[in-house]
């Protein structure tokens, strides 16, 4: 698959230090790959909030591309620059499309929740499907991941980020792996619900 490196951080409602965080920390899910900044789902969230009178900003620390090792390198920093109260993980899909050993995966997003909740933030920990034809045992071992990783209270399990969209061509890229502009309303109503309770604290 071919992979853009793409980054960027969305504009922030009011200062730093005055409005709570929400730090998205995913792959090409989450940066917006093949379109426009604005059309990407955090974009859309950031909106959102607005509208819905919260006062939180969004950081959005997503890289297409990236993997769960890559995210945990750069988790400490991003947690020590923005002082999440929420973090949402949106890690795995690149590194089960690698075949990476499921247990360097768990471990990876496991030490990613560690950290954020060590660091006072809540967390949303979004998940992926893969193809089937990385075999039964992997394929199930890889979305067990998610729900075992979950179970904590502080922990909300979205499991598939793309429900309503994977499957959907006219809500998908040509490449049938990136979900396109009109597909991020759904993936923001995918992650609205499971967002709104962490929101307001423990």
């Amino acid at each position: 698959m071919f992979i853009v490196l793409i980054m960027f951080w969305l504009p922030s409602l009011g200062s730093a230090t005055s409005n709570p965080v929400v730090l998205i920390i995913g792959d090409s899910l989450s940066a917006g790959y093949g379109m426009k900044t604005a059309e990407a789902w955090p974009s859309l969230l950031e909106a959102r909030l607005e509208a819905s009178g919260y006062p939180h900003r969004v950081v959005n620390a997503s890289i297409s591309g990236e993997t769960t090792r890559g995210g945990l390198t750069r988790l400490p920093a991003a947690l020590e620059q923005h002082v999440p109260d929420v973090v949402v993980v949106e890690l795995g899909g690149n590194d089960g499309l690698r075949g990476i050993p499921l247990v360097e995966i768990r471990r990876n997003l496991d030490e990613m929740i560690d950290r954020s909740r060590a660091a006072g933030a809540r967390i949303l920990l979004a998940g992926v499907y893969i193809p089937p034809n990385y075999g039964p045992a992997y394929t199930q071992g890889f979305k067990d991941i998610y729900s075992e990783l979950s179970s904590p209270a502080d922990v909300a399990l979205l499991p598939f980020i793309l429900e309503d969209v994977a499957l959907n061509p006219d809500l998908m890229q040509a490449d049938g792996i990136h979900p396109n502009a009109a597909a991020q309303p759904v993936i923001l109503d995918n992650v609205w619900p499971l967002l709104v309770p962490l929101l307001a604290g423990p």
